[in-house]
């Protein structure tokens, strides 16, 4: 049972950080762009992805927890440390700011409120793709680690 659910775990953890990663590039692409039709589209895909990024994020967090209720090691401890980070992050940034700048998006709104939360939202999925790396990277050390 705890195989498949170290498992099931590593599935949902490297999606949520693949599709944290497209969202991030998918958005810096389009602006790069300059089409602003481009980023209509972009903000739109975000916007529908997310409701299938939050489950998978949950599923990573739920199996996590599992996997390691109590451990305060070194690096499960410091993955444990940045998880409620990342989910605060997620839940109270990017969620919202996927909301809104499909909102502004749609209606061409593309103006300095427009910039200002996409600037915060690069910030903060930057940071995440950040956080989530490291955790995918200590991770592979404690399976490595076990081998």
């Amino acid at each position: 049972m705890r195989q498949k659910l170290v498992k099931i775990h590593a599935v949902a953890a490297t999606c949520a950080l693949l599709m944290i990663t497209v969202f991030f590039f998918s958005t810096l692409i389009s602006e790069l762009s300059g089409n602003q039709q481009y980023i209509v589209t972009a903000k739109s895909y975000i916007f529908y992805a997310i409701w299938l990024l939050i489950p998978t994020m949950a599923v990573a967090g739920i199996t996590g927890n599992k996997l390691a209720p109590k451990a305060n090691g070194a690096i499960l401890g410091a993955k444990k440390k940045r998880m409620p980070f990342i989910a605060l992050n997620g839940l109270v940034v990017l969620i919202p700011s996927a909301v809104y700048l499909k909102f502004l998006a749609l209606n061409e709104s593309f103006d300095t409120a427009f910039y200002i939360v996409q600037s915060i939202e690069l910030i903060a999925g930057f940071t995440n793709i950040t956080l989530m790396s490291l955790n995918l990277r200590d991770g592979l050390k404690i399976r490595n680690q076990k081998k």
